[in-house]
């Protein structure tokens, strides 16, 4: 074995994970050459393999030195000559069999190392079948695929992780199309906040606000309570003893309680919560507050204060947030009716509540088209049908035109309906564990913060993180910031896809979370090209660097061109900037 060119050296120290190598001095050459092609010795993140009998063991070289790690200076007999490579074990082949990761027999002392060639890689990767995807080509060969189980990387998550300009939105796109291209059946939801990927999914549906053709609504009353009292009053559950927000739980009970006859079937009214997702008027909701506050009655005992003891002239117009009328009450001093209403309880949320209805930019929330209460057209079974049961395998939602405010919120809405739509719809024939799902957050980090206790779409995203794959829902998060994402989230990926980072805490991040222990390539993450990743995980043989083809049609991600731009002469004209602060005063394109 030592006279064949491959031949590279004999092992000299053996730990649980790690064997040291010393390079023969008897190699001519750094840079062998074999089967016409170079290879280069001792580059890190390469691989070399041990025979054992009908036994193969694979490493990746780690580390190079002149001198071995674990020799004492008074006893070291090698000179500096010598070359010597710390290997990190990944798996073995036994006989014919396919590679598998893990070790069951270690090397030993002198046991002699070899080159891995291009042959013995595709031993190890093996072909494309009928369950996985091409990522992409081998860093170290340009005519090796490197495919994904595809079961793996869904259902049991991914990341794709990077800095600006790595080539994050390109992984994602030859990613999510290596997917849609090989299967008919799949299925894809991606919230997209920037609205970065139409331009590389022309067949995809995209659903945008104000958009003419798919218009983006989500109905208000999807929220459960807790999020309902969060966004119109900023109230949460810790006010749950205050007679206001018990008050404002009945309320909006009883106006779900009166819309149970709905397009998607009647609903007993007995099983209706603050919770269920039932259709109500948030304007009907405020005129009542209102009502109850500025109404006059024939007596001032609380409770004989209802609409029969009213003192009213003329009941309004919810629709346009015009009020109801009452006779004035007169000065408590004078002891006659009218008397003014005793129920103040709603003073604070009335006026949060009206804030909210006013303000333009939650017109996708608050009028919702065509699902807008129990009398409108379509209900929740046309919205699931558009967004993940349509012909399209791919529907977008563009979510930049939703104000950053409610960003965290209304992700975690969209989140929490489909989850549901999945766990409820488990068994039926096309959802659920029938028909899997894959649901992807770009700009992760900008609703997934671990530092926000309050994030609804945390939540919302960590249960489907813990528990969506037992319902046939898998995740992706695509992020610049690792170290900012929710630690449940990252502990539940079961294949990183690490570009380029540059930051050391999210290098620390990716090392901690990665489910194979080869932080020798997670060390090279400073150092790689754009376009090139290192990819570890249960859905890869073998963690690998690999390179990602550029795809074409690109998302609108890339960088601006300054230098062409900045060549070119702008002259001054004052009317330039006038659409400009239109848009910013209306929050609209």
């Amino acid at each position: 074995m030592k006279n064949e060119i491959t031949y590279l050296g004999h092992v000299i120290r053996v730990d649980s994970g790690t064997v040291e190598v010393e390079v023969s001095n008897d190699i001519p050459s750094a840079a062998p050459i074999i089967n016409g092609r170079l290879y280069k010795i001792g580059q890190i993140g390469t691989f070399v393999k041990i025979p054992i009998g009908n036994i193969t063991i694979y490493g990746i070289v780690s580390s190079v030195s002149n001198s071995p790690s674990k020799t004492d200076e008074k006893l070291l007999k090698y000179n500096f000559g010598s070359r010597f490579l710390t290997i990190q074990l990944v798996g073995e082949k036994i006989g014919d069999d396919v590679f598998e990761k893990g070790i069951g027999t270690y090397p030993t002392i002198n046991d002699e190392v070899h080159i891995v060639i291009e042959k013995d890689l595709f031993d190890i990767y093996g072909k494309k079948d009928a369950g996985s995807i091409e990522l992409g080509k081998h860093s170290s060969s340009d005519n090796l695929s490197v495919h994904a189980d595809l079961h793996k990387l869904v259902l049991r998550h991914c990341a794709i992780l990077g800095s600006t300009g790595s080539g994050k939105s390109n992984t994602t796109v030859c990613i999510l199309k290596s997917i849609l291209d090989d299967y008919k059946g799949s299925r894809v939801l991606l919230v997209d906040p920037h609205g970065e990927y139409p331009s590389a999914f022309p067949a995809a549906k995209v659903f945008k606000i104000n958009d003419s053709n798919n218009p983006l609504f989500i109905p208000f009353w999807l929220m459960n309570f807790d999020e309902l009292a969060y966004f119109l009053v900023g109230a949460t559950p810790k006010d749950d003893q205050k007679p206001d927000y018990r008050l404002f739980r009945e309320l909006v009970t009883r106006l779900k309680k009166e819309n149970c006859n709905l397009k998607s079937g009647a609903v007993n009214p007995d099983f209706v919560t603050a919770d269920s997702p039932i259709p109500f008027s948030a304007r009907k909701l405020w005129h009542e507050m209102n009502w109850w506050l500025n109404a006059s009655f024939t007596t001032t005992k609380k409770d004989e204060q209802t609409r029969e003891t009213a003192e009213i002239e003329n009941e309004g117009d919810c629709e346009k947030l015009i009020g109801a009328k009452f006779k004035s009450h007169l000065s408590t001093a004078t002891n006659q009716p009218p008397y003014k209403s005793q129920h103040g309880d709603y003073y604070a949320y009335e006026k949060k509540t009206l804030s909210r209805l006013k303000d333009s930019r939650y017109d996708f929330l608050f009028d919702p088209g065509d699902y807008k209460d129990a009398n409108s057209p379509k209900d929740l079974h046309n919205l699931l049908t558009n967004w993940i049961g349509s012909n399209e395998k791919l529907a977008i939602l563009d979510l930049s035109g939703i104000p950053f405010e409610v960003l965290d919120i209304t992700v975690g809405l969209i989140t929490r309906f489909v989850y549901d739509s999945m766990f409820w719809g488990r068994h039926e024939t096309y959802t659920g564990k029938n028909r899997p799902l894959l649901f992807a957050y770009e700009e992760a980090h900008s609703y997934l913060n671990k530092n926000d206790n309050n994030s609804y779409s945390k939540l919302a995203v960590e249960k489907v993180f813990k528990e969506g794959r037992k319902f046939g829902l898998g995740s992706l998060v695509i992020s610049q910031r690792p170290s900012e994402i929710s630690e449940t989230i990252l502990a539940q990926v079961g294949t990183f896809i690490a570009l380029r980072l540059t930051n050391s805490g999210d290098q620390t991040i990716v090392k901690s979370s990665a489910p194979d222990n080869l932080n020798s390539l997670i060390d090279l993450l400073p150092s790689l090209r754009t376009g090139e990743a290192i990819i570890v995980g249960e859905a890869i043989k073998i963690p690998s660097r690999v390179r990602l083809k550029l795809q074409v049609p690109r998302p609108t991600s890339d960088d601006p061109k300054l230098v062409e731009r900045w060549r070119e002469s702008h002259p001054e004209n004052p009317d330039n900037y006038k659409i400009v602060v239109t848009r910013i005063r209306q929050q609209k394109f």
